[in-house]
């Protein structure tokens, strides 16, 4: 028997979680009462060892990945921007995102969680969220906080500065992370419409691609851009840096389900299928179309499908992870080239390509595969064209908040303190402008 896939908000009570056949059948409800349920030592210890596994994507995985597609002269800014990104966003978090991610917001619950867990005021050793420590769910939300402003980063590298970085960073956490998060893991209104976003297909990967498109834009290209674009400075930092990310994503993805049970087991397998899928897909595509299979295109594709299952991992059978994961191969792909080649927007590092158009599909498509008919877990007591319908009107909603609060906040931040380093700095590299270090002693 499964339980139905139920994200538990710290503190908050849900009536009844629902058991089900591993075919979908709806069996019956058993009661959940919030922080009164006992505390289950294999659930704390799978989301303890999925905590460390999200953090490991983002220090060292997504620093190494994205650091080996840049330029040598610009690895260093790279790394130190996703390891800066990690410390002010873990203060912030602890300060008062949690609070206004995952507490109750009164009259405005529906928008926003309240200020009573700032400082994580009331969460002791004691303290249950569901059957796990209360402590132990805030470092795994910690851990997605981190990532997803850190995953923009891909979009602005090589010619932002450092304090327009950071400033982004924190603003763009308060102002669009947490409100999103609220909506649909938070008790929000998204949330209880009945969006489905099992690990951040939209929390996550749809907010960073809609900012990582507009910070491009009003950055503008980088110099040479497309004409003289060079390729990574290092695939082997790539392949290192996604591997890390794929082992990472078991947590990410297993972890979600809160539970060391049997739907944290297929949400992991269809994880590694898509991914795996994915790969292989976009390998065949360059293979077949330049005639040479490349160790970056392969390491990009993984992540794709990564990105795609992430929405609907919890929901779908292998089937579903097959699907999106070819899926994935190929829409991403194609996404990648229009962005860079028929827009010629220099959206660097193709965050909105993978991670947006990813997280976007999956969080569509899991209306169909999450289906029974489609070998999906029937989840949702919805028909397929009304859970569509709330899949879409999620996706939207998300699209549109991100793109314009992360617009003002990069005009804001133009005004006050600029965003693009000077052109000469750009040029000399900002390791050296910026950070006054090198990666590589020639």
């Amino acid at each position: 028997m499964y339980p139905a896939s139920i994200r538990a908000p710290a503190g908050r009570a849900y009536a009844e979680i629902e058991i089900r056949e591993k075919s979908g059948r709806r069996l019956g409800v058993r009661p959940f009462i919030g922080e009164s349920l006992m505390l289950s030592d294999g659930n704390t210890a799978w989301i303890l060892t999925s905590t460390a596994l999200v953090l490991f994507m983002t220090l060292p995985g997504l620093a190494l990945f994205y650091g080996g597609l840049v330029h040598a002269k610009n690895i260093v800014s790279v790394l130190m921007q996703c390891f800066a990104i990690t410390a002010l966003v873990s203060v912030l978090w602890t300060v008062v995102g949690y609070s206004l991610t995952f507490s109750d917001g009164g009259a405005l619950q529906g928008w926003i969680g309240g200020v009573d867990k700032a400082f994580l005021a009331g969460v002791g050793v004691n303290t249950l969220s569901g059957s796990i420590p209360e402590t132990v769910f805030f470092m795994f939300q910690m851990t997605f906080a981190i990532i997803t402003p850190a995953l923009i980063v891909g979009a602005y590298v090589e010619r932002i500065k450092f304090g327009a970085a950071m400033l982004f960073s924190v603003l763009w956490l308060m102002l669009v992370y947490v409100p999103v998060a609220h909506w649909i893991w938070g008790g929000g209104w998204l949330g209880e419409m009945g969006v489905q976003d099992f690990a951040g297909g939209l929390v996550v990967h749809l907010t960073c691609g809609t900012a990582a498109i507009i910070a491009a834009l009003m950055l503008g290209p980088r110099r040479g851009f497309p004409r003289e674009m060079k390729p990574p400075h290092s695939p082997v930092l790539v392949m290192i840096g996604a591997a890390m990310l794929w082992v990472g994503w078991y947590g990410f993805n297993g972890g979600s389900a809160l539970a060391a049970d049997g739907a944290a087991g297929m949400a992991l397998t269809v994880t590694h299928i898509s991914a795996a899928t994915a790969a292989a897909t976009w390998m065949f595509i360059e293979w077949i179309k330049y005639g040479k299979p490349t160790l970056v295109g392969i390491a990009t594709g993984a992540i794709a499908g990564l990105a795609t299952i992430t929405p609907a991992s919890g929901f779908v059978g292998p089937i579903g992870g097959l699907a999106l994961g070819l899926i994935a191969g190929v829409l991403c792909f194609l996404a990648v080239n229009f962005v860079k080649f028929t827009l010629k927007i220099d959206d660097s590092l193709d965050v909105l390509a993978v991670h947006g158009i990813g997280g976007t599909t999956g969080s569509l498509l899991v209306a169909f595969f999450g289906a029974v008919s489609f070998g999906g877990l029937g989840v949702s007591e919805k028909s397929i064209s009304e859970q569509f319908l709330i899949q879409l009107t999620g996706i939207v909603a998300t699209l549109v908040w991100t793109a314009v609060v992360t617009t003002l906040i990069l005009f804001a931040i133009r005004s006050v303190v600029g965003l693009r380093v000077d052109v000469e700095d750009e040029i000399e590299g900002l390791d050296i402008i910026t950070h006054g270090e090198k990666g590589y002693e020639f």
